[in-house]
């Protein structure tokens, strides 16, 4: 599980040389443990709200695989997904879905609440959580710290 956590957390050192919120996902076939999928997090530069790096990664990933349904895949992510994110990943019906550190104030796998087993659409998925929580936690604080102190420079 580290080394896809490994893996997801480059993709949140893109997403913050680019000035973005640094969140980074990639998506795993099980059947031969192999990346079909990586992203991170887009809004700023696209200028779009669903920009967000589960739901790219999604999208990249359904046209690997030819196909909306990814049962057969495990979804890695730095930080607990939100509400949108849980939904596209229920939608999707990915089998599981690992994160680095949560989020308590809008986390919808364990952090606010939590949709993964409520059986939504006739669908459970499993959730690890915690995976490289640390470095998961650190590169959104630093992120945010230097935004803080950016702005009180001004």
């Amino acid at each position: 599980m580290e080394r896809f956590m490994f893996e997801a957390l480059k993709q949140a050192e893109i997403a913050k040389r680019k000035d973005e919120v640094p969140i980074g996902c990639v998506i795993v076939r099980n059947s031969d443990n192999r990346i079909i999928a990586k992203a991170y997090n887009k809004r700023h530069h696209k200028k779009d709200a669903i920009a967000h790096a589960e739901i790219l990664a999604i999208k990249k990933a359904c046209k690997v695989m030819k196909d909306w349904r990814l049962n057969d895949c495990t979804l890695y992510v730095t930080t607990e997904p939100c509400p949108m994110c849980a939904g596209a990943i229920l939608n999707a019906r990915i089998g599981k879905v690992v994160y680095g550190t949560s989020d308590l104030k809008s986390g919808f796998l364990g952090g606010f609440d939590d949709i993964s087993n409520k059986n939504i659409l006739n669908h459970n998925f499993k959730v690890v959580s915690g995976i490289l929580e640390q470095e998961c936690k650190e590169i959104l604080q630093s992120f945010f710290d230097s935004k803080r102190n950016k702005q009180s420079k001004k």
